[in-house]
């Protein structure tokens, strides 16, 4: 009687483990068989860094409040000095922004001839990053002839003055041509004519706002 007892539990035991068996068939593949064993890792997001553009400084030639150029014309040679009496923080689009020059020459080879600066002119054209906007009337200092005596010692001084620029320039380019009669001899009154140009870039400060 033991032997059929011992019998009939095994039996119980191997309908109870059959139908486990189908329990799990009926639900499905078992979680770890889903998607073959692998897991898929989950995406970031990809953030990206936005950066506003440092807009480039503005160069600025009379940053140090003068500068000092040399230009030639022929024989001759120019030393020329630039500067402002208004500061670079009131140079404005709306000033009246003065420049003031000082010039004398030398001539090579030097034997006695005179040399005499007819013209000196000044055209100032603002502009911007992106555009140039429409030069500014041309400033003129023109000598009776034969013309200013610019040999060295003899020197050479005079100011002009940039008007106002569109609000929308952050700069202005200053051109000056300079003209002069160089004596062929030392007891002529022949003259060869000689052009020099220069050129200067000043920044544009902005209008303070006022206060709220």
């Amino acid at each position: 009687m033991g032997d059929r007892v011992r019998r009939g539990r095994a039996a119980l035991g191997a309908i109870g483990a059959g139908t486990m068996l189908l329990a799990l068939v009926g639900c499905g593949a078992p979680p770890w068989a889903q998607g073959g064993g692998q897991t898929t890792p989950s995406s970031s997001p990809t953030v990206s860094a936005s950066t506003t553009p440092v807009p480039a400084p503005v160069p600025n030639d009379l940053s140090s409040g003068s500068t000092e150029k040399k230009v030639t014309a022929g024989a001759i040679a120019a030393t020329v000095k630039y500067w402002s009496t208004l500061s670079m923080d009131r140079w404005t689009a709306t000033a009246l922004k003065p420049v003031s020059i000082s010039m004398d020459t030398t001539v090579t080879p030097n034997d006695g001839q005179q040399v005499y600066l007819q013209r000196a002119t000044m055209t100032a054209v603002p502009g911007n990053a992106t555009q140039s906007f429409a030069p500014l009337t041309p400033q003129v200092d023109q000598s009776n002839p034969p013309g200013y005596v610019v040999l060295s010692p003899y020197s050479y001084s005079q100011t002009f003055n940039v008007g106002e620029v569109p609000a929308e320039a952050t700069f202005v380019t200053l051109q000056f041509t300079y003209e002069f009669l160089l004596q062929t001899t030392p007891t002529s009154s022949d003259f060869a004519k000689q052009t020099a140009s220069d050129t200067l870039t000043v920044a544009i400060a902005r209008d303070a706002t006022p206060a709220g």
